[in-house]
């Protein structure tokens, strides 16, 4: 399983950032030695044009103009959900006699509840409103992101790629405010495959033939024949209960530990 990358030689810079941020940007954005990896999961993939570009600056892409952006906290954990509000999602299926998005909301504000307060948490659902961020990627606020869970109202179709697109988009943004350290995930909920025209594969293939985003996908009353289901390359859960859909969303914490000190010594 693709795991983001890591560097230890970071701590020795950070006690000295406001100094040394030009002379780190450029270390990362010009020297391949200390530039993030780029996704060695990528066997099969075809790359898209100007990818000579993308291998002398690898993802985030940093320019120039980024190190006068940098985070607070470089190292922080980033999770980004995508929660499908489509009309499928009101059916009373698999979900102990309640509708599925009842019982997704459910696993998702408990889910948030644990997500670390130093981890930076953002949203974005399609449903009868259309499909748009609904939280801004940031620190944990737990009264504004349950708003935004709770206000999801069920409708319309799974435009998949459009949603995905905008969660990575989003993910990129904050990478390069933080130089490429951290760890992203990308966390699909979802009852079914994409609308027609809106087939996740070409932005799926994008974000792991370019990037150390880690995708989570929780097929909530679907089974494993899904466009986001590709063993040894993302993370996919079938949820066929509340519970199951629980423990599906918990499973990514697992996978985005909070850093400390002793992890780079």
């Amino acid at each position: 399983m693709r795991k983001p990358y890591r560097k230890t030689t970071l701590l020795f810079y950070i006690p000295l950032m406001p100094a040394l941020i030009p002379a780190l940007f450029l270390t990362i954005s010009g020297c391949d030695s200390q530039s993030p990896p780029m996704n060695q999961s990528t066997q099969g993939v075809e790359q898209s044009q100007g990818s000579s570009a993308q291998q002398s600056n690898p993802w985030p892409f940093l320019s120039e103009q980024d190190q006068n952006k940098i985070a607070d906290n470089l190292l922080s954990s980033n999770i980004y959900i995508v929660f499908d509000g489509s009309g499928s999602m009101q059916q009373v299926a698999c979900s102990g006699g309640e509708p599925k998005i009842r019982a997704a909301k459910r696993a998702l504000l408990e889910f948030v509840k644990a997500v670390p307060a130093s981890a930076n948490l953002g949203m974005v659902a399609f449903d009868r409103n259309g499909t748009k961020e609904r939280t801004p990627l940031g620190t944990v606020n737990f009264a504004v992101t349950t708003k935004s869970i709770n206000a999801v109202s069920q409708g319309g179709g799974t435009p998949l790629s459009t949603a995905i697109d905008i969660a990575y988009q989003k993910l990129t943004a904050q990478a390069k405010k933080q130089l490429g350290y951290g760890d992203y995930h990308l966390v699909v909920v979802t009852d079914g495959e994409a609308s027609n025209g809106y087939e996740p594969d070409k932005v799926l293939a994008k974000i792991l033939a370019e990037s150390p985003v880690i995708v989570h996908t929780i097929g909530f009353c679907i089974d494993t024949r899904h466009s986001l289901n590709q063993p040894g390359r993302t993370i996919y859960n079938t949820a066929q209960d509340y519970e199951s859909l629980r423990r599906g969303l918990q499973s990514v914490l697992a996978e985005a530990p909070e850093f400390s000190v002793s992890e780079f010594n």
